[in-house]
């Protein structure tokens, strides 16, 4: 039993000096190996998530997509609105929750337009049978996963918002789900009407 225990003591430490003996290895100057890129998206973030300032998300985007209904939308039509640009998966529980209220946020007000962005690999056809189970207000179009809009960010998890200000411009990035209530602060922190 005694030189089990011993056995089994030393190795961490003998594995210890077997990696400091790889890198002493490594010829001067040569970096270490990058590290994996990520295969599974970053979970969603609380709603009060800041986005953070680096995202590569153009100040005025364009976003000109095919809804899955067949119709064009482009962004730069609804000049005028305030848009919310929705990034969302059908197999992401928050997603899923949000989408009632922005369903009611677009139907309720005016000043507002919502757009579904459907980030992930389906078909047209699957992604319509799974609106008629789960309908929304607002048009759903489906980018493709390996070539997102060059104007926003790429995602880094799902649910991920934007609100478009009337001249175009980014007003607020939400990480995370978001409220209609959240929208409509974030509406009238930015200078537009408030909800009443």
């Amino acid at each position: 039993m005694k030189p089990m225990r011993l056995l089994r003591a030393s190795l961490p430490a003998a594995c210890l000096l077997l990696l400091l003996l790889l890198a002493a290895c490594r010829e001067a100057g040569e970096a270490p190996p990058a590290p994996a890129p990520a295969v599974a998206p970053a979970p969603a973030a609380p709603a009060s998530a800041p986005a953070d300032d680096a995202d590569a998300t153009a100040e005025v985007p364009s976003l000109r997509v095919t809804t899955v209904d067949g119709k064009p939308w482009d962004l730069a039509g609804h000049r005028g609105r305030w848009v919310v640009v929705n990034f969302w998966a059908t197999w992401c529980a928050p997603c899923l929750k949000e989408m009632p209220d922005l369903s009611a946020l677009d139907t309720m007000r005016e000043h507002v337009e919502v757009i579904g962005l459907a980030y992930e690999e389906i078909e047209p056809a699957a992604m319509q049978a799974f609106l008629d189970k789960h309908p929304v207000a607002y048009p759903i179009a489906v980018v493709d996963v390996y070539e997102p809009p060059a104007d926003f960010a790429t995602p880094r998890g799902l649910p991920t918002t934007y609100l478009i200000a009337p001249d175009g411009k980014v007003a607020r990035h939400f990480l995370g789900p978001v409220t209609a209530a959240e929208i409509e602060t974030a509406i009238a922190a930015a200078g537009g009407p408030r909800a009443g």
